[in-house]
Order: structure tokens, then sequence, then C-alpha cells
């Protein structure tokens, strides 16, 4: 899909601003609502805009301890990946999970209440037998910089130069 200046706007706008109104996304960018509605829709179908969510202060809703967990699995097959990959879907507690190329074979964003929590959601990832083999943690101790849009100015740049 060829994206324009305005499509960018847009999805620039919607990156800081998920709850702006039509009326004010098409004030913004320069189109009058329908046309401005119109790409916003298109943008959609097409799967650039994947959904719409809040940013919770979990500080506000009650304590709580965010861990990166760098993960290794045992086996390096395409089932043990597909195993692993699958349970994590299966805890609430882990947020996000990218799957690496490098050193570690997956990078696990876990939040829960509080250190032992943790570790018992380790012990429990350990006993399930769902392929971890080694793990290490790391405790997030203040949040330095959260939520930044895309650079798209950037990404686009750099398709455009190659």
């Amino acid at each position: 899909m060829k994206l324009d200046d305005r499509d960018i706007q847009i999805l620039s706008v919607l990156t800081r601003e998920g709850r702006i109104t039509k009326a004010a996304l098409a004030d913004k960018i320069g189109l009058s609502p329908t046309p401005c509605w119109d790409r916003l829709k298109k943008l959609e179908k097409a799967g650039l805009i994947e959904g719409y969510g809040a940013r919770i202060n979990l500080k506000k809703l009650a304590p709580s301890v965010t861990v990166f967990v760098s993960a290794e699995i045992a086996d390096h097959t395409a089932a043990s990946f597909r195993a692993f990959e699958a349970a994590m879907q299966r805890y609430d507690e882990v947020v996000a999970c990218w799957a690496l190329g490098g050193g570690f074979d997956y990078l696990l964003q876990i939040v829960t209440s509080d250190i032992d929590a943790y570790q018992r959601l380790i012990d429990e990832m350990l006993d399930a037998r769902i392929g971890l083999s080694r793990y290490f943690t790391y405790i997030v101790t203040k949040p330095v910089k959260e939520h930044g849009a895309p650079p798209f100015d950037i990404l686009l740049g750099a398709s455009e130069d190659s």
C-alpha cells in the first residue's frame, strides 16, 4: 500500500492521541472530516492500524513490578519454538514476547504484583516443561521512555533511499 503525507500524518497523530475525534483529526491534518474518515478506514482495512487502546498507569492501579526476561529454549527445532510461543499465550503476566536473533531466543516482558509472584511464575514455567532451559531476569527500576511513536519519517525515508 502506497502512503502519502496525509496518511503518515494520520498514523502519527493516532499514535499519540488515540482518542482524538474524527473532526479534530481532520483539522490536525488539514482535511475535511469525510475524506479523513475515508483514509482512516482505508488504513484500518489495510491492517496498518491494528487497534486502539488505553495506556494504564499501573502505579495508580495496584502494586506491580515489570520484569524483562531473556530466555533460551532447550531445543532449537521448529516444533520447540512453536510450543514455547503457544505457551506464552497462556500466561497473562507475559504482556509481550519477542523472538530474537542472536544470543537469546526470546525477550519477555512480564508484569506481576511483586518479585515473589514473578518467581512463582518462572517456577511454574520451568515445571510446565515448555522448553525454557535458561533465563536471565532484568527488573525495571524506573521507566525512562515509554510509548514512543515510531519514527515514521526515518522509516519511510530509509525505504525510499533503498
